[in-house]
């Protein structure tokens, strides 16, 4: 009797540890694609912050250039009709 209850203790104590080693596996892997992830998504934000500058010093130089050079023709927008 006492065999019994031992090998069905071993039964259910292994199928408790394949559940919690697959549990931990898991665990690692979304901790790793998750860290890859946030990578990705950092290096993208950095790279839209340097062409949102890159943006703002082309736009920054057009208004100097227009404030040092008015147009020639000082009129409004031309109407189709």
């Amino acid at each position: 009797m006492l065999m019994y209850v031992l090998i069905a203790l071993a039964v259910v104590l292994s199928g408790v540890l394949i559940v919690a080693a697959d549990r931990g596996t898991k665990a690692v892997r979304r901790a790793r694609l998750r860290r890859y992830a946030m990578e990705r998504l950092a290096a993208a934000a950095a790279e839209a912050e340097e062409r949102e500058r890159e943006r703002r010093a082309l736009q920054r130089a057009s208004a100097e250039l227009t404030s040092v050079m008015p147009t020639i023709y000082d009129h409004g927008p031309r109407k189709v009709g």
